[in-house]
């Protein structure tokens, strides 16, 4: 009863302090082939990081992270909320957890990102309430191929997805309630790395009927109409079986555990993608999926079977609800980033490595895929928070926060470019106008150079001869790629920063600084970064 009239009371309080806004509700618009989140009528870049599992169940303990979240310059907070948090008896929803998180968010001048830990977490039901843990007849399970059960809700029963939807819908409409206004809460993740393991597919005699049973025909229709451009691999199955446009899931896709993983992401895409429809009918803010990645020569069942990969999302896709699919990445970054720009896929990255690695990523994440956002995961690990300018991450964050407003700008119009120079790609050439960028590393030799980021960088080009350069470790050089002038020479070379939006120029740079007027290198810059105006000469 106290936690009630305490909920009930900060609920007042939150809408009594909103201020009164015309803006629309945190939304995506597409314009041309880029994606860009829009927060108060204005694209937003998540520089973000997401807390670990259960820092979200105490206020006390969340109270404590913020200093951490402030000193890696972040502008968002990924924070979990479980279904047994909000609906500890069935039918009886106690949000003062949500409005607590909210409030701290603000005082914080942060915005959030909430998970919905509801039917699943890492392909467990460890964060549904007791009464349906329960309840195991009423809220059946996955099967194993053995007859083994299994503590995690089976996708193909409509008492699970029902009831998972009811819990998020009413989330949603007191999202709505205490943040229409204010919009703290920009998006939302729906269940978090879904899947099945140690088998590839439920066997459960639902699941079993469904698998020897036709391939739904609302999929069927998706794939035929999107048969050009689905997945490289779903394709490749689907062609060696026939293209068959009907028929069992062996008979349409093959046998194999491919062919029951692919079972599995209909009916987890189909779940996910109604409890996530139920919650938009409260409020539509952009809403997603995340997916555990596969490691080299896994099979279905080793890794999370079912979960939102590139293979099968247009699988995934088939059933409405959902904005987009994202990856929890920590390793192979720049393959799994690709992968998940396909078909027009925006890229939000809600966990990902931290540290000198990360720091490095976040560049060639938002500079060469347009990303949404990332996120490393974990940040609130204990210790004492870093001194400013000290955590890698921060550094980054703070380079891109000042760059946002250019890089959302020149985004659209393909004018962004990012690289990450590893030991497969020791340099990179990039086309930017008029211009061939060719970006080498610059690292320190010796022991320093396993303690800095790779050599990465972001590049704009604000107008036909300027460009904006941040980064790290890396040299650029420049050179017309248009007939005429086959030389470009560095004009001005200005390091800076920008300060309420303003750029504030420090030295003007040359000589020594410039490679005797050749090239240009952040790292030489205190800044790190640059802005840049070339001349073409013979």
């Amino acid at each position: 009863m106290k936690k009630a009239i305490l909920s009930t009371l900060l609920v007042c309080t939150l809408a009594l302090g909103a201020t009164a806004q015309s803006h629309r509700p945190p939304h995506l618009k597409k314009t041309g082939q880029v994606t860009q989140l829009i927060v108060d009528d204005k694209p937003f870049i998540v520089l973000g990081a997401e807390l670990r599992n259960n820092s979200g169940t105490s206020l006390e303990y969340l109270q404590t992270t913020w200093p951490g979240l402030h000193a890696m310059n972040l502008n968002t907070a990924l924070i979990a909320v479980s279904w047994a948090q909000i609906e500890p008896r069935e039918g009886q929803f106690d949000f003062s957890i949500i409005d607590g998180v909210l409030a701290q968010a603000r005082e914080n001048n942060m915005r959030v990102v909430l998970l919905w830990f509801g039917s699943w977490k890492n392909t467990w039901s460890s964060y549904v309430p007791d009464w349906v843990k329960r309840d195991y007849r009423r809220f059946p399970r996955v099967v194993l191929a053995d007859g083994t059960g299994t503590e995690r809700l089976t996708p193909l029963s409509e008492a699970n997805q029902n009831q998972d939807a009811k819990a998020f819908a009413a989330m949603m409409r007191h999202v709505k309630q205490v943040d229409g206004d204010r919009h703290t809460v920009i998006m939302i993740q729906v269940q978090n790395e879904v899947g099945v393991i140690p088998d590839a597919r439920d066997h459960s005699a639902a699941a079993n009927r469904a698998f020897n049973g036709p391939v739904p025909r609302q999929l069927m229709d998706h794939l035929v109409a999107n048969r050009e451009t689905i997945a490289p691999e779903l394709r490749t199955a689907w062609l060696a079986a026939g293209f068959k446009t009907s028929g069992t899931w062996i008979e349409v896709f093959g046998p194999g555990l491919f062919t029951d993983d692919l079972f599995m992401s209909w009916y987890y895409g189909k779940y996910i993608g109604a409890v996530a429809d139920a919650g938009k009918k409260e409020y539509d803010i952009p809403m997603f999926a995340n997916a555990a990645l596969i490691r080299t020569n896994y099979a279905p069942g080793q890794y999370n079977s079912g979960g939102p990969l590139p293979h099968s999302a247009d699988i995934w896709r088939a059933s409405p609800g959902l904005d987009f699919l994202a990856p929890d990445i920590y390793f192979g970054f720049k393959e799994w980033s690709d992968k998940y720009v396909r078909n027009g896929n925006p890229l939000f990255i809600p966990e990902m490595g931290g540290g000198n690695s990360g720091a490095a990523n976040v560049f060639y994440a938002i500079g060469h895929n347009n990303a949404i956002g990332t996120s490393p995961f974990g940040v609130d690990r204990g210790g004492p928070v870093p001194a400013p300018g000290t955590d890698p991450m921060g550094r980054s964050y703070k380079i891109l926060q000042q760059l946002t407003p250019l890089i959302t700008q020149h985004q659209t119009t393909g004018d962004v470019a990012g690289a990450v120079l590893e030991s497969i790609t020791p340099s990179q050439r990039i086309r930017m106008g008029d211009y061939e960028l060719n970006i080498q590393p610059n690292r320190p030799a010796g022991p320093a150079a396993g303690s800095v980021p790779e050599p990465h960088g972001i590049f704009i080009r604000s107008s036909p001869n300027e460009f904006w350069i941040a980064g790290s470790n890396i040299t650029i050089t420049f050179k017309p790629v248009t007939p005429g002038d086959p030389i470009a020479g560095l004009a001005t070379v200005e390091e800076g920063e920008f300060v309420d939006g303003k750029w504030v120029r420090g030295r003007i740079l040359a000589g020594d600084d410039t490679g005797q007027g050749n090239s240009v290198a952040p790292s030489r810059s205190r800044s790190n970064i640059l802005r840049v105006e070339l001349y073409r000469y013979r």
